[in-house]
């Protein structure tokens, strides 16, 4: 038992080193940094570049690496990103850490090779010495992550709970306009705290890769299964965040301790302790009814009227969906809404494109299709409702593996099966917005990601379902039997789940949703249940999302536990977020994006490239913090504007945003009414 407490103890305090950086950087920033894993891995990968591959020592290689390059990232990342969404809705900050934290590792592995690390250093000297404790060896790698623990978030904690300094961090937190009334810099406050931080994730990279590896996915797992502690903390107290973390790591030491080694159980439930407890938290918090969303609140009033960056909270909902029905486009004689003639259109080439397709590019676009299917379910949660829900992956996996065993198993068609896998998907999805929807978009996130996690470890992962890995097998039939019937045959499906959507949004219920979307105390005030309105619309988007991963399963000829790993659904949001959440025709360009992209750079770039279409998909969700409309709906209502004045009528009005009163132009085509407003204001603050 004592051996097994020891060894727990290292992997705990690698969990409290990570979720004490997580804890400080949230109370310093006011942004949960789901990015965290990311750095975490660049800089640890960076520190074996000059350690290993250029055979630095390794005090230089530290300094260069972790007490270097990991502030300056810190302050890079300030500089173009952070300081623009400090004042933003928690939905912007949580997209835009996700699309870093899509980015930042396929850039990563473009820098410094892509290569197989099984024995990745640390910062004990090699051959790392080992000591004996009470009968048990303790490597100086280890040793080492004790004394970070100790020395780095106890001073951290301390200096923001009881110094000056820590006052100030807090302050300007609070409100950068109220702060620098008393001569604060808040600007390098902010920048010094984004170095800290940085540096922070690269100290744990480097200190955790020779416990857990040296890949992105060891590391996403350890940062995932440190919101446990995150969540149990509350995202205020260093010292439980620790303590919980390292609480953890022994429960993982005693269990697999007394576990057989050689079962699948034991390799199911080891991984899954920490989301397990962290479900556990989340459960405890709904039950007692905490307004946890009071954590929430950074900047004041003051902040918002006087900041050119933040203060139209820069909501994903800004747009309705292309574009508004202020201008009507001229078909022949007609005049249709934009509304419905540019999603015409877009449907009337979708369908065309497989007669002038074949090989793989009938392939990669038959599949974008039915990826579109799932890229619609986000457009629902996050574009319509307004929540970050990181589990629909799950659910497309979920009805992937239902219709596989209905349609092969007991011999079900293929449409019912899917329906079938849909409705169970709709079921779970109203169970896990019941829970979670109340306690604010930060934890929801967290809560939908531990669900995902749990899915992936404990369910796919059973042998009734893995197979080996092979999956459940389903067979092509029909009209699916070949690419371009597939690729009808998911466009006709998508068709009908759209024309669902539009209804919706047009219904009463719809307009309650959008209620909802643009105010929660405006709602209530109304008499609009905030929760069953948003945990409808989560039950509708896994609904869809179990169709489209039954479409995906389908085109495989197999539901595979590997298609549907929770990580690669931050990919599926980051692409569907760059095109348009908001945008139902978005959601289809987004999937054949998915899907065709990849295809591009094999064909026709150097392999050496490969890592390029995440990265840009990344790229893509970060531009959400200056852009919250995404690329399709922006250039679609260009296209409006252009096609209004060449027929001399009225230029279209931009679409309202929810909770700023104005219009989604408003941070631009008011700017000049503004500008001199906020100029005064801002001289009045300095005064």
């Amino acid at each position: 038992m004592f051996e097994a407490i020891i060894a727990g103890c290292a992997l705990g305090a690698v969990y409290a080193l990570a979720s004490g950086g997580l804890v400080i950087t949230y109370v310093s920033s006011g942004i949960l940094n789901f990015a965290y894993a990311a750095i975490a891995f660049f800089v640890a990968r960076f520190y074996y570049f000059l350690h290993v591959q250029h055979q630095w020592s390794v005090a230089p290689a530290a300094l260069v690496s972790v007490l270097c390059a990991g502030p300056a990232l810190g302050i890079l990342l300030w500089l173009v990103l952070f300081r623009f969404i400090r004042l933003a809705s928690p939905l912007i900050k949580i997209v835009v850490t996700i699309g870093l934290a899509v980015a930042i590792p396929p850039v990563t592995l473009m820098l410094f090779g892509n290569l197989d690390i099984s024995n990745p250093p640390g910062l004990a000297p090699q051959p790392v010495r080992v000591f004996q404790f009470l009968g048990t060896p303790i490597s100086l790698d280890q040793i080492l992550v004790y004394v970070c623990v100790v020395v780095v978030l106890g001073g951290a904690g301390a200096l923001l709970r009881w110094t000056n300094a820590g006052l100030l961090i807090r302050s300007v937190v609070d409100s950068d306009a109220l702060a620098s009334l008393s001569g604060v810099r808040p600007s390098r406050v902010a920048m010094g705290v984004w170095a800290v931080s940085t540096f922070s994730a690269g100290l744990t990279g480097v200190l955790a890769a020779p416990i857990i590896g040296l890949t992105i996915d060891s590391f996403t797992v350890l940062i995932a299964a440190a919101f446990a502690a995150v969540v149990a903390a509350r995202l205020r107290s260093v010292g439980i965040a620790v303590l919980v973390g390292l609480l953890m790591g022994i429960i993982t030491g005693i269990v697999e301790r007394y576990l057989p080694s050689t079962s699948q159980f034991t390799a199911a439930v080891i991984p899954s302790i920490p989301f397990v407890l962290l479900a556990v938290f989340l459960i405890y918090w709904a039950i007692r009814g905490e307004n946890l969303q009071q954590t929430q609140a950074v900047g004041g009033p003051l902040d918002r009227a006087i900041s050119p960056h933040g203060g139209s909270e820069m909501a994903l909902a800004r747009a309705a969906d292309l574009t508004g029905d202020s201008a009507l486009v001229r078909v022949g004689g007609l005049r249709i809404s934009p509304r419905v003639a540019y999603p015409t259109l877009l449907i009337v080439i979708a369908a065309v494109v497989p007669f002038a397709l074949g090989g793989v590019w009938m392939s990669a676009y038959a599949v974008g299709i039915a990826y579109g299917v799932v890229m619609l379910s986000y457009t629902v949660s996050a574009g319509e409702g307004g929540m970050i829900w990181l589990c629909q992956i799950s659910f497309a996996g979920i009805g992937a593996f239902t219709t596989a065993v209905l349609a092969t198993n007991d011999h079900w068609q293929l449409i019912p099966a899917m329906i079938v896998g849909g409705l169970v998907c709709g079921v779970i999805g109203a169970l896990v917005g019941l829970l979670t929807i109340r306690l604010g978009n930060i934890y929801v996130a967290l809560a939908t990601l531990t669900f995902g996690l749990l899915v992936e470890n404990l369910v796919f992962n059973l042998n009734y379902l893995n197979n080996f890995g092979a999956g459940v097998d389903i067979t092509r039939s029909g009209i699916t039997a070949t690419d371009r019937g597939f690729a009808w045959f998911s466009l006709i499906i998508f068709v009908v789940l759209a024309l669902l959507f539009e209804n919706m949004r047009r219904s009463t219920f719809g307009m309650a949703v959008t209620a909802v979307r643009w105010s929660d105390p405006a709602a209530r005030t109304v008499g609009l249940s905030v929760l069953m309105n948003k945990v409808g619309l989560a039950t509708f988007a896994a609904f869809i999302a179990g169709i489209g991963g039954a479409l995906l399963a389908i085109y495989a000829t197999a539901a595979i536990p590997d298609s549907y790993a929770t990580f690669s659904g931050l990919i599926w949001l980051a692409v569907l977020v760059t095109v348009g959440v908001r945008s139902i025709s978005a959601a289809l360009i987004a999937g054949v994006l998915f899907s065709i992209l990849p295809q591009v750079f094999l064909t026709y770039l150097p392999t050496s490239w490969g890592e390029l279409p995440p990265a840009l998909f990344g790229l893509g969700a970060v531009l959400v913090a200056r852009n919250p409309e995404g690329t399709v709906a922006m250039h679609a209502r260009q296209l409006q504007h252009l096609l209004s004045r060449r027929a001399g009528g009225p230029a279209p009005q931009p679409a309202l945003v929810p909770g700023t009163g104005g219009t989604a132009a408003g941070a631009n085509g008011s700017a000049a009414r503004e500008g001199a407003k906020k100029d005064s204001a801002r001289k009045e603050v300095a005064r």
